[in-house]
């Protein structure tokens, strides 16, 4: 099902969750001002799984960024609620591992809390029970070049989830991984988030990955960055990847949404 590209802020405005109001970010090059981002607005409902495709430099990972506050917008508003009176927390999953050489596991994992000053009981069962759902409890005292690719990232996954935020920001966190590796994170993620139900926005070129993670698939336009339009994926959740595959209706929403994206490749390319 296809929703407007924009949601009236009148409908989203006391909705809890992320809404996002004509946001625009230009950048100051040496060939002058460049829009990377153009008049975007959207609404992510309070604990729902996001998705974001568009071809390389659309403004995805820029979008990301505002939300994480790590870049300002040149224009327009971010709205983070979760309809209670506390700041709002948020962790971000970058392409990289992003882990510290010189920590193991259980200290990667447990980065966060501790900065946090979080009391060791609750850095113990946190930590704990994410290394464990990631299947990470053995390699706990190990460290990052002990481990292979796809173990680095779940490492990265554990703590994003261990320091326990509102909001996840994910910047295509799988892209380095073959597919088979994928397809296992892809499966533990979504069996990870389904305990928490924690608002998530994801950002992917895998049109695919989109479909199996996201409640909604937001596509944007080439550079720059504008919202054509947002699509509902149908499927109940909790969900399996590999018989997700085999439904009819996935190959036809994944059809659809190529269709729609793949204008904006080619232009991107031109």
């Amino acid at each position: 099902m296809q929703r407007p590209a924009t949601t009236p802020l009148s409908d989203t405005a006391q909705a809890t969750g992320i809404t996002v109001t004509n946001l625009t970010k230009t950048f100051n090059t040496d060939s002058g001002l460049v829009t990377a981002v153009d008049n975007v607005s959207l609404h992510v409902p309070e604990g729902s799984f996001f998705t974001i495709v568009g071809p390389s430099g659309c403004g995805k990972t820029t979008i990301l960024r505002m939300l994480a506050g790590l870049e300002t917008p040149t224009s327009g508003t971010i709205n983070v609620s979760t309809g209670s009176d506390k700041p709002v927390t948020n962790s971000m999953v970058f392409q990289g591992d992003s882990l510290f050489p010189w920590m193991n596991v259980w200290d990667n994992a447990a980065y966060g809390l501790k900065m946090r000053n979080a009391a060791k009981a609750t850095i113990r069962e946190q930590v704990g029970h994410y290394l464990n759902k990631t299947g990470l409890t053995k390699f706990a005292k190990a460290y990052p070049h002990q481990l292979s690719g796809g173990m680095r990232q779940r490492v990265s996954i554990a703590r994003a989830f261990a320091n326990d935020p509102d909001v996840f920001y994910m910047d295509e966190p799988f892209s380095a991984l073959d597919e088979q590796n994928k397809t296992i994170l892809q499966e533990e993620l979504l069996r990870t988030w389904e305990e928490s139900r924690k608002t998530v926005v994801f950002i992917t070129h895998s049109v695919d990955e989109a479909v199996i993670l996201g409640d909604e698939v937001m596509i944007m336009t080439a550079r720059p960055g504008r919202v054509k339009k947002v699509i509902e994926v149908p499927f109940e959740r909790p969900r399996s990847v590999l018989e997700l595959r085999r439904q009819p209706e996935y190959g036809e929403i994944v059809y659809d949404i190529w269709a729609s994206l793949k204008d904006e490749v080619v232009g991107a390319a031109l």
